[in-house]
């Protein structure tokens, strides 16, 4: 293989993290010819409404996965909180490569942390994990929609728009943005979303070409937590239109795998929450682990 197309959205974001990772495939194959193929996704075109109200997940995926099939692309670059459970036929997540911080971030210039925050103030999220873990923590807040990429609602907060907004601190950090976070959440007041943080490599899976490039780049602790965090995803049918969150972190000094998960009607109300902490498991051993917590949250 001399050439090798691969496929992002058009997005800061996600042409800094795609971009950052090709730049790896290059130190390791400095012979290959890279060529990017920017995909506008239906998600990136729809800005003015939730994505609950739309459509979830596959919004961000799918016509990157169509580049793949018909051959136009032999790799995408995805942040694989964006990749819905199942995958078309003929295509696989073969590369999830060392996760970023996965915790989300409060960014509120006037006042600094949640706590600060003071009686009614106003947070900007679109995001129905987010507005369920902060309104366990404050429940006197005003939650206000915010739809747009980080520029934008970092404009928006900046302008007053409203107090504060959360963000993946993941995202700050690729886009070298970190400094705008004026307080990191810890996971037990805003559980992660499910792979955050993680990029998920997709290609054909007959491409064996293709994923022996990858392979070298392949983290088999990110991808085992987050593995377990798509077990959650798959067995409660989790979408963008549900507030879900699962996150699983190697603990005990690397023995054992902390998995904990939460799961809320659309509106927030009837929240569940669980958690289970097993030995280290296999990839494939982790997403049991999360089907199995998955189910027990489901049949609580």
């Amino acid at each position: 293989m001399s050439r090798l197309v691969y496929a992002t959205r058009r997005s800061a974001l996600a042409l800094a993290q795609c971009r950052a990772f090709v730049a790896r495939i290059k130190a390791l194959h400095p012979e290959l010819d890279l060529v990017e193929e920017q995909v506008v996704t239906t998600g990136d075109k729809i800005q003015d409404r939730p994505l609950s109200e739309v459509g979830g997940k596959g919004l961000f995926v799918k016509e990157i996965e169509e580049a793949l099939l018909e051959g136009r692309a032999q790799l995408a670059v995805h942040s694989i909180k964006d990749v819905p459970g199942v995958l078309p036929h003929g295509l696989a997540i073969v590369c999830i490569p060392l996760r970023e911080d996965p915790r989300d971030v409060l960014v509120a210039p006037k006042y600094g942390t949640l706590a600060a925050l003071p009686h009614g103030a106003t947070l900007g999220t679109s995001s129905l994990r987010r507005q369920v873990a902060i309104h366990a923590a404050r429940p006197d807040l005003k939650i206000v929609p915010m739809r747009g990429n980080v520029d934008t609602r970092l404009r928006k907060v900046d302008a007053g728009e409203c107090d504060a907004i959360l963000l993946a601190r993941a995202g700050l950090v690729r886009l070298g943005l970190e400094g705008r976070a004026t307080e990191v959440l810890a996971p037990e007041v805003s559980l992660p979303a499910i792979g955050q943080g993680a990029l998920g490599v997709e290609c054909r899976t007959g491409d064996a070409a293709t994923r022996a490039i990858l392979a070298p780049l392949h983290d088999p602790t990110t991808a085992t937590c987050v593995a377990a965090e798509r077990g959650v995803m798959i067995a409660l049918e989790g979408d963008c239109r549900t507030p879900i969150a699962a996150f699983g972190e190697r603990v005990e000094g690397g023995s054992k795998l902390r998995l904990r998960a939460f799961f809320a009607q659309p509106d927030g109300t009837a929240l569940k929450r669980a958690e289970r902490t097993v030995p280290w498991p296999t990839e494939a051993e982790a997403a049991e682990v999360g089907l199995q917590l998955g189910r027990e949250i489901a049949a609580k």
